[in-house]
């Protein structure tokens, strides 16, 4: 199944393998029904989720999230569309998946009080865009997110925007993939480092690859076979407080499941610094056609647990994002 999210490097829409079931969607009500008593007992937060997801209507949005069990989720919007650098001429528009801006998912989450929260987001190196981003954590954002821009991770740029999260008390979350989107993964320890007060979410292919010690060929997006322990995405999230993993995406069950007895130990080594998201454009909600349903089952199997389960599915996301 993992298989089926594999990218072409650098141009193709992550896991859109499922990018039209959005729009081909019969008959699916916004209410899913009610919760049911797991659901109700053992609430579980996505911390990435996204409107517009190649095309997904928000009433298959909605109705996805209640069927996985998500009880509160974060919509993370896209910047602006410009065509310069940054977006690689276009191509990170919507962030490379249709994916819609901040004030859809602000209004999106207002509807929805008691289920949804958003993001704030933009294209970091516009003149305006700790303004626009600002904007929208006045009107109650919970995070930065997602940054997905080809810059460098500690350029000045960045760097304002790492100091609008320090100001604001919020973290903000980052797509790290080897030279297409935040370059300089290995330089990073600088920024946490510079930063100490400010929260940080790593996410997809090359911070799920870094887990293993022996990741040199960076090209490769979704390595498979034995992780070795030791590597840069495991040395960040045990020597760094503000560090923190977003187990969301085909990256992340990739990493979950690739090697289950590295997972087992990494789950309890970090368990106080991974949370739960999906980052999946599906309508199904459930079962093996939903990465998000996935990996909250790899979650739940491979957690030493039920402590550190809670932990990873909802107790450190409310921490971090102070819900």
């Amino acid at each position: 199944m993992v298989a089926a999210f594999s990218i072409s490097y650098g141009r193709m829409h992550r896991r859109d393998f499922l990018r039209t079931s959005g729009l081909g969607i019969v008959g699916l009500a916004v209410d899913a029904g009610p919760l049911d008593a797991r659901a109700q007992a053992e609430p579980i937060i996505d911390i990435h989720q996204h409107v517009g997801y190649t095309g997904r209507a928000d009433e298959a949005l909605i109705a996805h999230q209640r069927a996985m069990g998500a009880t509160m989720t974060v919509l993370l919007p896209a910047g602006r569309s410009v065509n310069r650098p940054s977006t690689h001429d276009g191509v990170a528009n919507g962030l490379q998946a249709q994916c819609l801006g901040n004030e859809a998912c602000c209004q999106l989450a207002q509807a929805h009080k008691g289920s949804f929260t958003f993001g704030a987001n933009e294209v970091p190196d516009l003149p305006d865009a700790r303004t626009v981003i600002e904007t929208y954590l006045r009107r109650g954002a919970a995070i930065i997110a997602e940054q997905k821009f080809g810059v460098e991770c500690d350029s000045p740029e960045m760097q304002k925007i790492y100091r609008l999260a320090e100001e604001h008390r919020v973290p903000v979350l980052m797509h790290w993939q080897f030279e297409m989107y935040n370059y300089g993964f290995e330089r990073f320890h600088r920024m946490l480092e510079k930063y100490p007060r400010v929260n940080f979410i790593g996410h997809a292919q090359t911070w799920w690859g870094h887990i293993d010690k022996n990741h040199t060929d960076q090209t490769v997006m979704y390595p498979k076979g034995q992780v070795t322990r030791g590597g840069l995405t495991d040395r960040y999230l045990a020597d760094y407080p503000n560090m923190y993993g977003d187990l969301s995406a085909g990256s992340g069950l990739n990493a979950l499941t690739r090697d289950e007895g590295f997972t087992r130990d990494f789950l309890v080594r970090h368990q106080d610094k991974l949370l739960f998201g999906s980052d999946c454009t599906d309508t199904a909600g459930t079962g093996d056609g939903c990465l998000g349903a996935q990996i909250i089952a790899a979650v739940r199997r491979l957690a030493a647990d039920k402590r550190i389960e809670r932990k990873l599915l909802y107790d450190n996301a409310s921490r971090v994002l102070r819900m």
